[in-house]
């Protein structure tokens, strides 16, 4: 038998997709919020000599003020829009035509100070570390030497929680020579008179009771309870707790409200700033000034005014016998060009996706949460003709500010139910009325999830018992044992 082996050249045509570097950088500058692309321009400018910035105008409001946003700027698709991405090269070919698009020429330089050097001079000092806190304290204690280097070497293993979780003999040999567990016992006990107290305690029993010890007055039911019924009080047994102990309901109860008060599970983060990151709006939402509408505009900074340098392109299109000059300004020019389109096309979408949103959303603006409406973002990404996934990357990490305050845009996009009557109602919306039949309940006869689900079927909103434990925990609210009051 034989094989036959033969090489031939044919032609076919097929259509595929691919991502250029243009298509890559726009989708990850359409994900980026506002204060990401602020920097991210802004080391553009630094590396991008054919990049440059004007003054910035006024943000634009939509005139329509029917809680839609601008439109997309030139009507285009977004398959358009990456169509004209691609062919950005060609677009900006420097072949000597004059007509060249974004080229406006910056603002000359006023002379005025660097904002950056301002903002740097104004910024608030590092907040201190919890063992920085602990060290400068630990300083001013008299202790013989060897109890200091201990005290040292214990407040270095201590967690920003303020627990000491490792064990003093792994402590010890940390260092060489190693210190005994009796010194470091003798130093643990004067590092656990620092402040905040309870810090240096190996669990949650042992920090309480530090807490105590520095408390005026008697203290013997706290005491008790913390020692012997934590677990009890944390599941709400408290009659359990008033056989055993002997105290009635009335005195576990007040003694549980001054614990509550006054200890803390995690002293450590007493110190220094936790607050949580300031959050930047991307769009802004108002009443319109003619009243009966809504009006969607974009924060300052989603629109930057860019160019790109008159300079630049002049020599990128010399006759000079300089090749490598010409391909040094071509590059730049052609990278330039491409973040302003990029840049146009991430604030007409967000434009286009939240004035859609504020549209299909407007009971929300007018009554709160519960007013929330089914909206999918296959829904609109089938009206704006996108896909799916430029909805989703549109809305990441991006949060819009209204009347009632500020919320992701994703808080926006929420699957629903129908309810007896035949209306729609968002599953936020059936988070929220769980919240209110549990807020309105009798406490010394708290609902289960059994009931809530029962009392929801009665308004015509058919969820299972499942549902509503899970839209519980959601909403940090305590199972019917634990909300119970004796």
């Amino acid at each position: 038998m034989s094989q036959i082996l033969s090489q031939s050249l044919s032609q076919q045509m097929r259509m595929e997709q691919r991502l250029t570097p243009q298509l890559i950088q726009s989708m990850a500058i359409l994900q980026k919020p506002v204060a990401d692309l602020e920097a991210y321009i802004q080391e553009a400018l630094e590396s991008n000599p054919a990049l440059e910035q004007v003054e910035p105008e006024p943000d634009e409001r939509s005139p329509s003020g029917d809680g839609r946003g601008e439109p997309g700027g030139d009507g285009r698709t977004e398959a358009e829009s990456f169509q004209r991405l691609e062919r950005l090269s060609r677009f900006y070919d420097l072949d000597g035509n004059e007509a060249a698009p974004f080229r406006r020429r910056a603002a000359a330089d006023t002379g005025e100070r660097d904002a950056k050097i301002d903002a740097m001079a104004n910024t608030a000092g590092r907040e201190k570390s919890l063992n920085e806190h602990l060290l400068d304290q630990w300083a001013l204690v008299e202790a013989e030497p060897r109890i200091a280097e201990a005290g040292e070497l214990i407040i270095n293993h201590i967690d920003p929680d303020g627990y000491l979780r490792v064990r003093l003999e792994e402590v010890g040999e940390s260092v060489r020579p190693a210190i005994d567990v009796e010194t470091l016992e003798r130093a643990l006990a004067e590092v656990r008179k620092l402040e905040p107290r309870g810090i240096g305690a190996r669990d949650v029993v042992e920090c309480l009771l530090l807490q105590l010890d520095a408390l005026p007055g008697d203290n013997r039911i706290e005491r008790t309870l913390i020692k012997h019924h934590l677990d009890d009080i944390t599941h709400n047994r408290l009659p359990a707790v008033a056989k055993a102990t002997g105290y009635s309901l009335g005195e576990i109860g007040e003694a549980i409200k001054a614990m509550r008060a006054t200890l803390n599970l995690h002293p450590g983060y007493l110190v220094g700033d936790r607050s949580l990151p300031r959050i930047r709006p991307d769009v802004l939402v108002d009443y319109a000034d003619t009243g009966g509408g809504l009006t969607v505009r974009l924060a300052r900074g989603n629109a930057p005014r860019l160019c790109v340098s008159d300079e630049l392109v002049k020599l990128a299109r010399t006759k000079s016998p300089n090749k490598e000059t010409r391909d040094f300004a071509r590059k730049h020019v052609e990278e330039a060009a491409a973040l302003i389109d990029a840049v146009n096309f991430r604030r007409n979408r967000l434009l286009d996706v939240a004035g859609s949103i504020v549209q299909k959303q407007r009971e929300f603006f007018e009554v709160g949460p519960e007013g929330l409406q089914i909206c999918r973002m296959s829904d609109l990404a089938t009206e704006l003709e996108c896909d799916p996934s430029t909805i989703s990357r549109t809305v990441a990490d991006k949060y819009l500010q209204c009347p009632r305050g500020i919320y992701p845009l994703r808080y926006f996009f929420t699957g629903g139910t129908e309810t007896g009557d035949g209306k729609t109602t968002s599953w936020d919306s059936v988070k929220i009325r769980v919240k209110d039949l549990i807020e309105a309940e009798d406490r010394k006869s708290p609902y289960s999830d059994e009931q809530v689900a029962s009392l929801l079927k009665k308004e015509g909103i058919e969820i299972s018992r499942r549902t509503v434990a899970k839209y519980r925990q959601q909403l940090s609210i305590p199972s019917a044992r634990q909300r119970r009051e004796f």
